[in-house]
């Protein structure tokens, strides 16, 4: 179990990985605060749903499993949205509709479908523990970049003084800036892991779609 929750965290991060969740990943880390809110939100719909699935997993009819599952999930939607809205109000107007869109997020009803339906209560917390903190440091570290490059801050600490309203690096707080960090971040996972197949002595294979066979960026520029 315990290498399942770390291959989680790293080989199958759900975000620099296997990228699932781009809507909310994108959307809300405009700084580390409503990265880790959201990261943490999810990750209690996740351990919540899936200790449900792999209870009744043996009762549901497989013709309507994913009705079933939408309705399990949607109930722990609504409690975590129910809990920021009385105890984190401010968390929760910045997170806005994305709460809600909790209960279509590709990494909860994948790992319903894929796992929890599968195995047992035990090893489905697991991997909800894994899958959930995977998306909570890939959030953070997205959502702390951006606020870090835009501000010179932390979780609204500043960290730079010489960074202010008037001198801000914009551009990371927008769309544009989520995307080119997170290219960063790809990029980089992919440079460690060919790095590390160069070590052990092995060929770095690319993910089915995304090697040169499917490219053809270098042929744009003949």
């Amino acid at each position: 179990m315990l290498k399942h929750f770390l291959k989680s965290l790293w080989a199958d991060n759900p975000v620099l990985v296997l990228l699932l969740g781009m809507c909310p990943t994108l959307a809300v880390t405009t700084n580390a605060t409503n990265g880790v809110g959201m990261g943490v939100a999810t990750t209690f719909v996740l351990i919540g749903s899936n200790t449900v699935i792999s209870l009744i997993r043996n009762v549901i009819p497989k013709k309507i499993r994913i009705p079933c599952y939408i309705v399990v999930i949607a109930t722990f939607v609504t409690m975590i949205e129910m809990i920021m809205q009385a105890y984190s109000p401010g968390l929760y107007d910045a997170l806005g509709i994305f709460i809600p869109l909790i209960v279509v997020n590709c990494i909860v009803l994948g790992r319903a479908e894929a796992y929890a339906s599968k195995n047992s209560v035990g090893k489905s917390i697991v991997d909800a523990l894994g899958m959930g903190t995977g998306f909570i440091l890939a959030l953070f570290a997205l959502g702390g970049t951006r606020e870090f490059l835009t501000n010179g801050s932390l979780f609204e600490i500043k960290m730079i003084t010489v960074w202010s309203s008037e001198y801000s690096f914009s551009l990371m707080s927008q769309a544009p800036g989520a995307f080119i960090v997170l290219g960063f971040f790809l990029a980089g996972m992919n440079y460690l892991d060919i790095r590390k197949a160069r070590k052990s002595g092995e060929k770095y294979i690319a993910p089915e779609g995304l090697d040169c066979k499917h490219c053809n960026l270098c042929d744009m520029g003949k």
